[in-house]
């Protein structure tokens, strides 16, 4: 007789996992059990998957509810009540409306009316109204007395026990942004809301045998059903109309995209083509290509770059239809790993698109395919976040909230409001708080979304599933992935920078990696580790691995972009990897099968693929149990059970084949290890590709590349370092400047002028107003030219002349200032009035003014966040004869003294706990330094933010790389800032 059972999915309102309510149901031996969810049906799909596991029959429904107050239950007769109710709360949550006391009539539901709010009796046929224990008093004298036939039990299951009210309580303060003692009772549910056994309940309307009758009769009539084996998947059927066609046609594009790939083709390819297409087609793929042909079709159509990620670069079919540039044959990447006949879950196309191009992509998947929804995910409390919003809902002092979020605190020393919030906030850690958007997953369905699911519109303004990813493959939508990337936006706009700045160069074809894998310029790049600004091989990990690596080819950088991961640092099989490369000999180590199984990586385990095929070689089991283990290691799903599940019979298949147990110990332990990590080896031969662009752009125009990274945004350091990276190759760094400048950084010739955008509190629309204007009427001749042409206040304009962006007129930048303050009022208007003749601006005597370069370099900081001069230029005490970074390798072994400026820095964790870093600077020159601080030289010696520090330590080679062991550190003094110290200036 649980009709009305709310889980954690009623946000900030329920407490009760899903599963839970279902052992509570199977605990109190009901046969049956109603999931109603307060205007939510995101558990609804996982309810029913389950409820199997516990014999309980699953009836779906929801509790609509305006706030806390409970307007009426529906509940599915069949899956197409379910939909009706799922359109019907979806209409009401895209278009913000709340819900009526009464509904109207909605076919294959069941309608519910609270005693509380409904004393009129039902009209309707499957219109009902429901009476709980409490209401059994109030009952007995009503007229709905005399019409039992349209009453049944409607008890509320929301927490199970006194706590779980209070963290309900806690909730809808949090749910409110109100004080937990203000919080109105019309707000908060009741302790009736409380699990009652069903014993309990049925005695309790033990007068009333009709009333429980009629709740019988309405669960009978109730029946819903989810085919949750994945044998097919419920992805739109058909992109033509005809499965037939559609397969026909697929065949015909993968064979016309022969002419594209190869140069020429032998029996392997085809072979291949063969048997791919006949695998796609028996598992009911064909339609999941075709799509992801069309939307990448549009996407060249309209000029956007993309990568195509994922598994699906396994696929030769995939790489004929240019859904990805991997080439599967060249990397010997086998097609099952992608889709195979033992496989359930989905195929995998990750598709990225540059940030600026990603929405019209996503635009065009909503208007070309009918039914099309966004997928959610759910944010979770977490602990901290959840001692903060907690912290508030009790009225403790910002300092206190402050104080237990940073977990330096003795818990017998706090107060017990201190110690509520802590203990409170463990019990919601984990609870879904609100639901958001998935990168970039999609679905595609062949049924109306309204089928499966309820649909919320957020701000991005597309219909958004009430389930996640893994609820939309349990039930076999399959999602295609449209996401963003910065790298391709570097791509894409330093190919149209290199268009204007060099009109004389033939265009670049940006996707001739062929040629790209050959060139000596970027072996060069690899093999020195000079990639700064280039996709995924910047970072100071990677440029030292490609350093210890020495790679300078394609299958190298590959096997770098997994190398790198935590699964195989973690294993400490990183290391191996790189002694094995360099030292060949090394290599007989490597155990018998493992080097016949992995001969390309060594016999060290590097991609998922090598994980699942010593699962399979090694350890004897079958493909079946190799994808689950490939399920485990990815790291999507709700736990490792699937990973733990195999782990017996890899060590019996082990035992019984005479392997020793401490062998099985270690490659086992290797395989645990990348859980969550690993990198399928297609996902790195994607990467690879995308890095060799890049490599290309940087190897044969750095200041363009350079110039479209920064406006980018950068990548893994920030824009100073890229503005410092178009320096070291030649360029000639320029303030944003009227007459030059862009709302971009814009560059001509070798001169590269900052944008407009990156200024600090400076309105994008001004910028975009003074090109516009310079471009119609020509270049600004002074001050006051500016000032007549260009709407703006005097705060903007001051921006603008700090950052010396009049520089051309000659003038004193202090005299420009107080020009601005006589003729610029404070505010701003939207736009001229025309008038016939330029007003005549009144010429005012300014005294000589003093100004110094440093006091530019100052305003630079404060406007760009970083000087255009070079920062040990502010040094308070100027560096004599420094030692430079290419001096270390001299001095291998030896303890030096250093300057460098902090770039970035990396926290970790030693094993036992202790926190350490790794450092990189720049030294005097603009060359790299990499430190290494173990825990008690960072706990005496912290990083004390940006600046120029000393470093002391110990130079350390390994494998070619050059560290300094840190063994003491301290920042150095800067200048006075010279705009407010009272010492004269400096000219």
């Amino acid at each position: 007789m649980y009709l009305n059972c709310h889980s954690y999915y009623s946000l900030r309102y329920g407490t009760i996992a899903p599963e839970t309510l279902l052992k509570i149901g199977r605990y109190y031996g009901t046969n049956a059990m109603a999931l109603t969810d307060i205007n939510n049906t995101s558990a609804c799909l996982d309810f029913v998957r389950l409820s199997s596991n516990y014999n309980i029959k699953p009836i779906l429904g929801v509790d609509f509810r305006n706030g806390a107050k409970q307007q009426f239950v529906l509940l599915a007769k069949n899956n197409n009540g379910f939909m009706r109710i799922n359109a019907y709360l979806s209409h009401h949550l895209h278009h913000g409306l709340p819900f009526p006391e009464r509904p109207q009539y909605i076919q294959d539901t069941i309608t519910i009316y609270p005693y509380q709010n409904h004393m009129e009796e039902p009209s309707g046929k499957d219109e009902f109204v429901g009476i709980s224990l409490k209401d059994l008093n109030r009952f007995r004298f009503s007229k709905l007395v005399n019409r039992l036939d349209k009453v049944v039990i409607l008890e509320t299951l929301s927490f199970t026990n006194k706590k779980d009210y209070n963290t309900h309580r806690l909730l809808r303060a949090i749910d409110n942004n109100t004080l937990l003692s203000k919080l109105p009772l019309e707000e908060q549910g009741t302790t009736h809301e409380v699990v009652k056994p069903l014993d309990d309940i049925m005695s309790a309307f033990a007068d009333f045998p009709e009333i429980i009758s009629n709740t019988k009769a309405l669960i009978e009539a109730c029946h819903i059903a989810f085919d949750f084996s994945r044998e097919r998947p419920n992805n739109q059927e058909s992109y033509t109309g005809n499965t037939d066609l559609d397969f026909r046609l697929l065949r015909k594009l993968t064979y016309q995209g022969i002419a594209y790939r190869y140069d020429a083709v032998g029996d392997k390819v085809l072979d291949r083509i063969s048997k791919e297409l006949n695998i796609i087609r028996e598992k009911g793929f064909v339609s999941y290509f075709l799509i992801n042909w069309k939307i990448l079709k549009y996407a060249r159509s309209k000029g956007y770059f993309y990568v195509g990620r994922g598994s699906g670069a396994n696929s030769v079919v995939a790489y004929l239809l240019r859904i990805t540039d991997v080439d599967p044959i060249e990397l010997d990447l086998y097609f099952e790993r992608f889709i195979n006949l033992y496989r359930k879950n989905p195929p995998d196309f990750d598709i990225d698109f540059s940030w600026t191009d990603r929405d019209d992509v996503t635009e065009f998947i909503f208007k070309r395919f009918k039914n099309t929804a966004l997928i959610t995910v759910y944010n979770t409390f977490k602990f901290k976040a959840s001692i903060r919003e907690l912290g508030k809902v009790f009225g403790l002092p910002k300092q206190e909230i402050d104080t237990l979020t940073s977990g330096t605190f003795n818990y017998s020393t706090l107060d017990d409001l201190s110690k509520l919030v802590i203990t409170y906030s463990r019990r919601i850690q984990g609870f879904p708080n609100y639901l958001g958007i998935h990168a970039g997953g999609i679905i595609i369905s062949e049924r109306p979304i309204q089928y499966y699911t309820a649909t919320f519109m957020p701000p991005k303004g597309f219909p958004t599933t009430q389930f996640d990813m893994v609820v939309a493959e349990d039930i076999g939508l399959y999602k295609f992935d449209i996401l963003s990337q910065r790298g391709l936006g570097k791509i894409r706009d330093a190919v149209e920078i290199v268009k204007y700045n060099h009109p004389d160069k033939p265009p670049i074809d940006i996707h001739d990696i062929k040629r790209f894998k050959q060139d000596e310029r970027i072996k060069y790049l690899l093999r020195n580790a000079k990639a700064i600004g280039c996709f995924y091989v910047e970072s100071p990990a990677m440029r030292m691995l490609l350093k210890k690596l020495q790679v300078d080819n394609y299958l190298g950088l590959v096997a770098a972009s997994s190398v790198i991961r935590p699964g195989v640092a973690k294993s400490g099989m990183m290391r191996e990897y790189i002694m094995r490369y360099r030292y060949p000999e090394r290599r007989k180590d490597a155990h018998p099968v493992l080097l016949d199984i992995m001969p390309e990586t060594y016999g060290v385990m590097v991609y998922q693929e090598d994980v699942i095929k010593v699962a399979h070689f090694f350890g004897g089991l079958n493909l079946g149990e190799a994808d689950m283990l490939r399920r485990g290691m990815s790291g999507k799903f709700r736990s490792r059970d699937e990973f733990l599940k195999v782990k017996d019979q890899f060590f019996m298949n082990c035992k019984k084949a005479n392997k020793s147990f401490d062998l099985t110990k270690e490659i086992w332990r290797q395989i645990e290890s990348f859980a969550g990590y690993a990198f399928a080896k297609g996902h790195s031969a994607s990467y690879a590709v995308e890095s060799y662009q890049s490599l290309f752009l940087k190897a044969y125009f750095p200041l363009e590349y350079m110039v479209a990274t920064i406006n980018n945004y950068g990548g893994y350091y920030q824009t100073e370092y890229y503005v410092h990276e178009a320096r070291m190759h030649g360029g000639i760094i320029e303030a944003p400047c009227v007459n030059n400048s862009g709302v971009d950084t814009v560059i001509k010739g070798k001169s590269i002028y900052i944008g407009f955008k990156f200024l600090h509190s400076f309105e994008h629309k001004i910028g975009s107003t003074i090109v516009k204007e310079r471009q119609a009427n020509g270049l600004f001749f002074d001050l006051d030219d500016f000032i007549d042409r260009i709407a703006i206040g005097i705060e903007q304009l001051l921006i603008l002349i700090k950052i010396n962006a009049f520089r051309f007129t000659n003038k004193n930048k202090r005299a420009l200032l107080w020009e601005a303050h006589m003729k610029v009022s404070k505010t701003t208007w939207d736009e001229h009035d025309m008038t016939l003749f330029k007003p005549q601006r009144k010429a005012f005597t300014v005294p000589e003014l003093p100004q110094s370069t440093l006091e530019d370099a100052f305003d630079e900081i404060e406007l760009l966040g970083y000087s255009l001069c070079s920062p040990f230029e502010l040094l308070l005490e100027p560096l004599t004869d420094p030692m430079r970074a290419f001096d270390l390798v001299n001095n291998i072994g030896n303890t030096v003294t250093i300057q460098g400026y902090l770039v970035t820095i990396k926290r970790t964790l030693t094993s036992n706990g202790k926190t350490m870093y790794f450092g990189t600077f720049l030294d005097v020159a603009g060359d790299f330094i990499d430190t290494v601080h173990f825990p008690p030289v960072a706990k005496q010696y912290p990083f004390r933010g940006k600046g120029i520090y000393t470093i002391t330590g110990k130079v350390m080679e390994e494998f070619d790389c050059l560290t300094i062991e840190v063994s003491k550190m301290e920042r150095l003094a800067i200048i006075e800032d010279p705009r407010y110290s009272d010492k004269p200036l400096a000219l």
